[in-house]
Parts: C-alpha cells; sequence; structure tokens
C-alpha cells in the first residue's frame, strides 16, 4: 500500500472540533473510527463506518477527498493532510465481511427499490435494518448503477460489488435483474402487488447533447454509453473528448488503456472541471488538454472548433473568427447526463421539474403519495457520497411515512 494506514492514523490530532469531518458531506465520524483503529478495535472502526455510511467501502474509493474530509484536515494548512481515504478504505474492505448488519424483527411490510446504484443500495440497507422486506429492481444485469456501468474498473474494481450484491442477499434483500419499472411492470403494479411505498433511484442514463451538427455520425460517441462497456467500441488512435469533469478524466484514461494513442480533452474553458487527482492522473496517463474552444460541429474527420477568449477571471471576452478542423477518429462527447423519462410516462401523477429530474421535497417525497426519491434522478449527476447522504434522510421520511400509514389503516 502506498500510504501506511498505521503511520497516517497516528499522525491523527483527534481534534475536538474535526474539521474533516465537518467537511465530508455524509459527516463521516474520522477521529472515533482512527481512535478505535488505533486502540486496536478495528472491527469496532468498520462497524462505525458501515453504520454511518453503507457505501464507505465504495467512497473511499471515489470520493472527491482533496474536496471534502482530507481538504479540511488541520495538518493541511501548513503540510500534508491524513489520507483518510487510505484508512477508511483500509478499515471498510478488511471488515466488510465481518460486520453483522442488525437487522429488526420483519414488520410484514413490503418495499420496492427502483434502482441498485449507490441511492438504492442505501435505501434498501437502511430499511431492511428496520424491519422491512425490500426488493430492489434495476434494468441491468448487475447492481451498482453508475458504479457498475460508469466508473473504470482501475478506479472501483467490480469485485467489490459482488461483495455488496452477497451482503444485500445475505441480508434477505431480494434482487431482480433486467426488470425496468416502466416497461412490462409498471408502478401501480407494485402497489397492487402489496408494497407499501416504492423509492425510485434510477440514476441519470440519458447523454445531454451538444446541440450540434454532426452528433449522429458514426466517428460520434457519448460517454455514459461508451463507459458501459468500453470494449463494444473501436475508436481508433486519435479520440477526441469534449469535457473536462470527472466522467471526461475516466473516458480519456479508459480510452488510453483500450489502445488509442493521441486522445485530447477540450474544453471551453481555462481550467479542468475534475479533481485536481483526476486531472493529474489524466496527464500522466498520456491525455493532453486544449482550453478556450468552442466546438462547432462535427464531421467525419472529427471537430471543428472555435477559439474563446477569456480575462484573467475566466469570463468570455471574445471569439476567433476563423475555425479549425481538428482529425479525430472518434469523437466522445462527455457534458454530463439527464434522467430517462419512462417512469413519468407510465405513472399518473408524477412529476419532472425542466431538467427532467424528479420533483421532490426535502424529504424525498414526490407528487405521488408513497413514491420516494432520491440520488441523481432527483440531484442531476452528483457524487456517491452525497447521494447516500440524501438517501439516509429519504430512508427516515419513508419509515416514518409507512408508521402513519399503518396508524391511519389501524383506526379505520
Amino acid at each position: 500500500m502506498a500510504v501506511h494506514v498505521i503511520d497516517e492514523a497516528n499522525r491523527c490530532l483527534q481534534c475536538k472540533k474535526p474539521m474533516c469531518q465537518q467537511g465530508c458531506p455524509i459527516h463521516t465520524p474520522i477521529p472515533a473510527i482512527i481512535k478505535s483503529m488505533r486502540e486496536g478495535r478495528l472491527e469496532e472502526a468498520g462497524k462505525i463506518a458501515f453504520e454511518n455510511n453503507p457505501m464507505s467501502l465504495v467512497c473511499s474509493l471515489v470520493c472527491n477527498h482533496e474536496r471534502q474530509c482530507e481538504g479540511h484536515c488541520v495538518l493541511g494548512r501548513k503540510g500534508q493532510p491524513i489520507h483518510v481515504s487510505s484508512i477508511e478504505n483500509y478499515i471498510s474492505d478488511t471488515c466488510f465481511e465481518r460486520i453483522d448488519v442488525h437487522c429488526a424483527p420483519k414488520n410484514g411490510k413490503k418495499v420496492a427499490v427502483i434502482g441498485a446504484g449507490p441511492a438504492g443500495i442505501t435505501i434498501a440497507i437502511l430499511l431492511t435494518k428496520k424491519g422491512y422486506s425490500v426488493t430492489i429492481f434495476d434494468s441491468r444485469d448487475k447492481i451498482g448503477g453508475v458504479l457498475q456501468y460508469g466508473i473504470p474498473e482501475f478506479r472501483l474494481p467490480k469485485t467489490i460489488l459482488e461483495r455488496y450484491k452477497k451482503k444485500l442477499r445475505a441480508m434477505g434483500i431480494k434482487i431482480r435483474p433486467n426488470t425496468t419499472i416502466g416497461g412490462a411492470l409498471e408502478i401501480k403494479d407494485l402497489f397492487r402487488d402489496g408494497y407499501q411505498s416504492i423509492f425510485i433511484g434510477t440514476g441519470v442514463w440519458r447523454p445531454k447533447k451538444l446541440g450540434i451538427k454532426g452528433e449522429s455520425l458514426g466517428n460520434v460517441h457519448f460517454a455514459i454509453d461508451y463507459l458501459a462497456n468500453p470494449d463494444a467500441y473501436e475508436l481508433g488512435d486519435t479520440v477526441a473528448v469534449i469535457g473536462v469533469g470527472n466522467s471526461a478524466m475516466d473516458v480519456a484514461r479508459t480510452v488510453i488503456r483500450h489502445g488509442s494513442r493521441d486522445v485530447t480533452l477540450y474544453a471551453r474553458g481555462t481550467r479542468s472541471d475534475a479533481s485536481l487527482h483526476e486531472t493529474q492522473y489524466a496527464m500522466l496517463d498520456g491525455a493532453k488538454f486544449e482550453f478556450g474552444k468552442q466546438i462547432i460541429e462535427i464531421n467525419d474527420d472529427g471537430p471543428v472548433f472555435r477559439s474563446i477568449y477569456s480575462d484573467e477571471n475566466g469570463n468570455i471576452t471574445g471569439y476567433e473568427e476563423n475555425t479549425e478542423q481538428v482529425h479525430a477518429d472518434s469523437v466522445i462527447i462527455s457534458i454530463s447526463q439527464g434522467p430517462k423519462s419512462k417512469l413519468v410516462n407510465t405513472t399518473e401523477g408524477l412529476k419532472a421539474t425542466e431538467n427532467g429530474l424528479l420533483e421532490t421535497n426535502e424529504y424525498g417525497e414526490t407528487t405521488v403519495e408513497g413514491i420516494f426519491a432520491s440520488g441523481d434522478v432527483v440531484l442531476g449527476a452528483k457524487t456517491v457520497v452525497e447521494a447516500v447522504a440524501y438517501s439516509k434522510i429519504v430512508a427516515d421520511a419513508m419509515d416514518r411515512y409507512m408508521q402513519k400509514k399503518e396508524s391511519r389503516t389501524d383506526e379505520d
């Protein structure tokens, strides 16, 4: 291991007001976890991490730690912050199978979870612990959602998701793969079959278009489609990636690993939108960057750009009149995603926002009683830890709803 976790743990100051914990979107009790580890209570440390964040093992690998826990560590002000991610990964990875998840006795109520991504897995675990019988429905054959089909193997080993699948089944959670709700089965069928409430965590799988000429050509692909199965593509030696977010970095690094020799990322702005580490790794892998480029169209030879002039603050001040044809065997568009509309189209009363995201209140309640939602289908393309943090709130709201529903039924 590149970072010795014992040495890192021993550097922790055990701050009374831990800034690392405040910087974490899910407020992971980092000092308590490190203290337990330092005192030889590793399984206790693992249990604390899992209880706070069921996706701790995943988050330890894919979170933007430099802007969150590690970015807020007081030791980082004058030196190197504690490498929290390595400590969390060691603990979570070592203890994952050992953690005995305590579940309340079954209460006779069924919950349907649509989508086996980070939000859906979190909801399934939390509600099963409360005594509900949970069934997960997912349109694909493997669980994980964006973790399985949107994050490359070199960033998140897929064996981790198989371990989660075993954990879910050991808890008694049923999984129906290759089952699209909004197809043969609709939400009304779930209510008919006795599910007390329904959670939607279907993510964002519809690529956002540039809206320019050439997007339907055979040499053009969308990032979310490419990352789902890179082996299906033959891109050639020269590849242009449009976009500089974290997903674009994943695309570029994956393309390079699949044999393309000349990979360049293009962006309108003046700097990368991805985390510093992901940007640096893309550069280390061999990706190049071109900033201040507005794409005009795509043709059989590749993308056509117009240069953008910006001031020192990144504000656009003008455009180059002449356009530039860039040769690329393939072009991959990576400018975010939006949700698909099957559930909204097939569920009476279920409303979406102007952006196509599901309309909810702060507790994840949708416009249909008994249906809740969280994750990217509500927030847009966000981080795993943000999806988990929101899902914890929604799980409690679903529990309250079903308890009140039972009370009303008893009164009637």
